[in-house]
């Protein structure tokens, strides 16, 4: 109520960019008191706890990649409530991504537009931010890392970036995803084709399991046709372990906001029901066999609660994050386990693809 009432306001007067720094910084500092005072991270309801690969998560409700891209704020995000935190995206060398102005709020449709570029300080940076965390003691909460490209690397050499990443940091983290869906880089997103998905997946897999395999998830695009979709799927088994489900949309269907010309990616509740669609197609192609993260859209509990029925396993939050505030990962799961109770399910297991039988 505070945030809504007071922080928000005063964010929100701020240029985007700007604004989302100071949170930044206000929250490191603020993990760092918390992990000091010996506070103990809030409990989540035991029905949302779920074991994936092996990891368990307290609760579903992740924080998604793009928002502590350098790993400035780890020990914030177990105290707020989220179950897990995707880092990144990381690059193998320092970028500054692309010009400014390159983010933009439209309220007006609950929405985001980033172009951002994969911004990134390099993987060697943020390999001594997450080595320093590991010293402190025990993380509570499973850390992703989020791989991705220079944008100076040509598609053909992009494997050696993502495989040169995926060997700086694998030791400092509990999971890595392969980001190929971003619309900021030039020809990223064609990494998802079919051609060079393959390719791709081989290379990081085969050091995947030299270094010691941990999962491996694909983060794809909400604007895949379902043959695209049944592709990559098609492309996990032997590869990788799971899916994200989905990164921003290019599209700019019905929008209100004067800033919805802009180019980049949009994220927000216009990219709800694509997002819980391309859910739905992979959970159905993989028959329910693979792990999806649910992200896209989910600014409420039944945001959330429809990606579960319609495949994932696991949530992340971003743009609902940043309309929502730091009370929105327990609000979204309390809202999640009241939803569970109420259609009969013990467990959050249970409701994993309920509407795909």
């Amino acid at each position: 109520m505070s945030y809504a009432r007071l922080v928000k306001p005063l964010l929100f007067r701020l240029d985007p960019e700007k604004s989302h720094d100071l949170a930044l910084t206000s929250l490191a500092a603020a993990g760092q008191v918390w992990k000091r005072a010996g506070i103990a991270p809030p409990k989540a309801d035991p029905r949302l706890a779920v074991e994936v690969c092996g990891m368990r998560f307290p609760n579903p409700v992740g924080l998604a990649g793009g928002f502590d891209k350098a790993a400035r704020a780890l020990w914030a995000w177990p105290y707020l409530g989220f179950g897990f935190v995707e880092i990144g995206t990381v690059t193998p060398r320092p970028q500054p991504g692309n010009p400014r102005p390159r983010l933009f709020r439209l309220p007006e449709d609950r929405a985001l537009i980033n172009r951002l570029g994969f911004n990134s300080p390099g993987a060697d940076v943020v390999a001594a931010r997450l080595a320093a965390v590991r010293r402190a003691g025990a993380y509570p909460i499973p850390i992703a890392v989020n791989l991705g490209k220079n944008a100076v690397t040509p598609l053909d050499a992009a494997a050696d970036d993502y495989v040169g990443v995926l060997e700086r940091l694998h030791a400092h983290a509990d999971f890595v995803v392969a980001n190929v869906s971003s619309p900021n880089t030039p020809g990223l997103r064609t990494l998802q084709t079919g051609g060079m998905v393959t390719p791709l997946l081989d290379a990081l897999a085969a050091r995947n399991r030299a270094l010691g395999e941990k999962p491996l998830f694909i983060k794809v695009a909400p604007d895949l046709t379902r043959e695209e979709l049944e592709a990559i799927a098609a492309a996990i088994p032997g590869r990788a372990h799971g899916l994200v489900a989905t990164n921003a949309t290019v599209r700019r269907d019905g929008l209100r906001s004067p800033h919805g010309h802009e180019g980049g990616g949009l994220s927000g509740m216009p990219v709800r029901q694509l997002a819980t669609d391309a859910i739905r197609v992979l959970h159905r192609a993989t028959g329910g066999r693979v792990p999806i993260i649910g992200v896209g859209g989910i600014m409420t509990a039944d945001d959330a609660y429809e990606k579960v029925k319609a495949g994932a396993t696991l949530l992340e939050v971003y743009t609902g994050f940043v309309y929502g505030g730091p009370g929105t990962p327990r609000r979204v799961g309390e809202g999640v386990a009241r939803l569970l109770e109420r259609d009969g399910f013990r467990t959050l297991r249970e409701a994993v693809g309920a509407d795909n039988r």
